[in-house]
């Protein structure tokens, strides 16, 4: 479906950009979506994406929207389409959508394309095509902390035992991005509450609200005491909601959907992304090959914290935390913090530059904590430690 920015309302941009006004007058940004609105995930791209042109002052007519495009043939036919209809620069949201839009950068060399969550625009080279990811764990670790001192509090009010501490984890794929962000909520969680362990179910789908739901309670009859996840519904929050069983989620606000167990939400602000991929496309300046910040500079958000919910002080800890993180005095993937087997992780090679055969080919253990997002803007995270149960 191709929808312009007017059909989909305003949302307040963070500030003007340097741009060659002239030029900006026409150039053309073409979107590429794997859901829509229902989305959470898409939604945030949807708001960004707005939050852009309005900061940048262009027209509605200026920016295509294509949502509910498949990981498939039909991504790159939406994107011949949007250079038809005289785009400049092409982005799409969804991993799937990496190889079809690889294939149009090189059909296409005089339009950029820009993709998110890919793996590739480092070992492609192509001079128009670039991947773009955020530090998300750091926001996953921020509220797995918020996790943790609601277990703390359940356990002082007598509502569990220390050894009743299990969180349950709504997963999408067992990808290393789903790993990478549910293992930095554990490991936030279990540095504030320390008997805290965790399930992990996977629904196999980025959106299905009847299984996010279905596996949300799956894991709570199995005796988990608080939520979270890694898809992209309401499903999982309003099964907690009915539940009465407190919940964090990720890329939107949930508090509308449970006003008695939202606790937080973190998400990627795609926001600066979009503004600097287009203000480039305008001035003709350098795009980053694979963008990656976190919250330092406001890529990453911790947003919704519902006080009524939430432990006393966690607001005030949790910038405790950020300040920290920022600082580089906590690294999330401190490998003092965490075991595999039993044991430290002293060495691990990882599949940054990815073929067919998923070769591991990058040490990214050093200095004590295994870097993440630093070779290469997607998520490469792929272990399985102890205190994460997979079920």
């Amino acid at each position: 479906m191709l929808l312009s920015l007017s059909m989909l309302g305003a949302v307040a941009g963070c500030g003007e950009k340097a741009v060659d006004n002239e030029a900006a007058k026409d150039v053309k940004v073409g979107f590429i979506f794997l859901h829509d609105e229902n989305s959470t995930y898409d939604k945030n791209f949807l708001d960004a994406a707005i939050a852009a042109k309005d900061a940048l002052g262009l027209s509605d007519e200026q920016v295509l929207i294509k949502t509910n495009i498949p990981e498939t043939n039909e991504c790159y036919e939406a994107a011949a389409d949007l250079v038809d209809a005289g785009c400049d620069l092409i982005f799409a949201d969804s991993f799937g959508h990496e190889d079809f839009i690889i294939q149009a950068a090189k059909e296409f060399p005089e339009v950029t394309f820009c993709h998110a969550t890919g793996t590739k625009a480092h070992t492609e080279n192509l001079d128009n095509f670039y991947n773009a990811f955020a530090s998300i764990y750091e926001g996953r670790y921020l509220v797995g902390a918020a996790a943790g001192l609601k277990l703390n509090e359940m356990i002082a009010d007598g509502k569990i035992t220390a050894e009743q501490a299990k969180i349950g984890y709504v997963g999408a794929y067992p990808y290393a991005e789903v790993k990478s962000g549910y293992t930095s909520f554990y490991l936030g969680a279990k540095s504030i509450c320390p008997t805290a362990v965790m399930d992990v179910k996977f629904t196999n789908s980025w959106f299905d609200i009847a299984a996010e739901k279905e596996t949300a309670n799956a894991l709570m009859a199995d005796g988990c005491v608080l939520i979270s996840q890694h898809a992209d519904s309401e499903g999982a929050p309003k099964a907690c909601e009915e539940a009465g069983v407190p919940n964090i989620a990720y890329n939107l606000d949930t508090r509308e959907w449970g006003p008695n167990t939202a606790l937080v939400s973190s998400k990627i602000n795609w926001q600066p992304y979009f503004e600097h991929i287009i203000t480039a496309t305008i001035n003709g300046t350098e795009i980053e090959q694979d963008f990656c910040k976190g919250l330092k500079d406001d890529v990453v958000q911790i947003l919704g914290l519902n006080e009524k919910v939430a432990a006393q002080g966690t607001q005030e800890k949790l910038d405790e935390i950020k300040e920290k993180l920022i600082a580089g005095e906590i690294k999330v993937f401190d490998t003092k913090t965490f075991t595999v087997g039993g044991a430290e992780l002293t060495t691990y090679k990882a599949d940054v530059d990815s073929d067919a055969n998923f070769e591991k080919d990058t040490e990214v253990v050093a200095d004590g904590y295994f870097h993440e997002s630093e070779y290469r803007s997607a998520p490469y995270f792929d272990v399985d430690i102890d205190g994460i149960t997979i079920k």
